[in-house]
């Protein structure tokens, strides 16, 4: 099993390939190129498969995760995705990835210095 300082590096190194993805991108933009969609949406299922792998002592370390919600989002976006809501998917990359990188960072930092 991988050690949680790689969970936690992978769930970073995704959240910045998607604000790499979406840049300046608005929603309009989003929604009409299919390659960015698919691109964001693997990198948010990548984010919840290692949230689901972390331990359960690190996630009980630091509640403040939703880490449910997280682990939920993946387990959505792999079975309901020919029915997926994309304003969710949106919403999920533009406006909590960003937030969920920083307390990673912190987590990182605080938890693993060096």
């Amino acid at each position: 099993m991988r050690p949680d300082k790689l969970y936690l590096a992978d769930i970073v190194e995704a959240a910045i390939s998607i604000r790499s993805f979406l840049g300046h991108a608005t929603y309009q933009d989003f929604m009409a190129n299919e390659m960015q969609r698919s691109a964001v949406m693997q990198k948010l299922t990548l984010i919840g498969e290692a949230a689901s792998r972390i331990s359960s002592e690190l996630k009980t370390r630091h509640p403040d995760i939703e880490w449910g919600d997280i682990i939920g989002f993946r387990n959505y976006a792999i079975h309901a995705y020919f029915s997926v809501d994309w304003e969710i998917v949106w919403n999920a990359a533009k406006d909590e990835t960003p937030a969920l990188q920083e307390r990673i960072q912190k987590i990182l930092s605080q938890d693993f210095p060096g």
